[in-house]
């Protein structure tokens, strides 16, 4: 990609008793590029976010790290109990930043200082995504991890939370992995997409679409500027259990 490598898989390989989740996964992330993980449910792409995060060490491969490097999550949800009361600064402060300062600057880059005294109980979808963003922001990262950013936002929320993921990545010229529900539509600003199903299915740039009328008709013109189409070239497919029946080549829905 001609940038400098955040972190490298080699041959990463993990199983939990014989159910072989990680098999042979081989991909770099990079400085100030944009990685996006698809793949069917369950083709392991929480497992492999949680190997690149260090919470999960494989039982085969080998994985290096930029020294010092420093990595910036963003969960795909999270559970606050309801009758806890808290503020949107109150939560901010619960991560190793405790500068407001700096959680007020957070929140800015993301667009949300308003909600800074808000209750986290009364924000929208869109509005949760940005705060825990910001969360992720305050760690100064190298790398940003983003587990499903957009799911439950709907889609002008999503291409909002695109161009300002594209933003992130453009100012502070951080790697970003960033896992996509989507199997075909991903963000625009995509550098590298990588299909996972227990190994790498495939992987390759996707293909920019702000000419197609009949996409500009379905998402509008915002949606062809934030969105692009990934298009598949798998040599085999997988059987109900995910794994490697033959080898021909086949779209992405064989798989689900």
């Amino acid at each position: 990609m001609g940038h400098q490598p955040l972190i490298k898989l080699e041959g990463v390989n993990l199983h939990f008793g014989k159910n072989h989740v990680l098999q042979d996964i081989t991909t770099e992330l990079h400085k100030g590029c944009i990685t996006t993980l698809i793949g069917p449910n369950g083709a392991g792409k929480t497992t492999l976010v949680r190997v690149v995060l260090g919470l999960l060490k494989p039982q085969r491969g080998s994985i290096w790290r930029e020294e010092n490097l420093r990595i910036g999550y963003m969960p795909q949800k999270l559970q606050i109990d309801k009758t806890f009361p808290l503020t949107v600064e109150r939560f901010l402060a619960t991560s190793q930043c405790k500068d407001k300062r700096l959680i007020r600057s957070a929140l800015g880059h993301v667009g949300a200082d308003k909600l800074l005294k808000q209750s986290v109980h009364n924000l929208s979808g869109g509005e949760m995504q940005r705060i825990l963003l910001a969360r992720a922001l305050l760690r100064d990262p190298h790398l940003l991890v983003l587990d499903e950013p957009v799911q439950g936002v709907d889609i002008n929320g999503q291409l909002e939370l695109y161009n300002l993921i594209t933003d992130i990545r453009d100012s502070r010229n951080c790697g970003v992995l960033m896992v996509s529900h989507d199997l075909h539509l991903v963000m625009a600003a995509t550098d590298h997409v990588v299909c996972i199903n227990h190994h790498i299915c495939c992987s390759g740039h996707p293909e920019h679409v702000t000419n197609d009328p009949s996409f500009t008709e379905l998402f509008g013109a915002k949606g062809s500027e934030q969105l692009a189409i990934y298009n598949h070239h798998h040599n085999h497919r997988h059987n109900d259990h995910g794994d490697v029946v033959q080898d021909s080549c086949c779209s992405h829905e064989d798989k689900q």
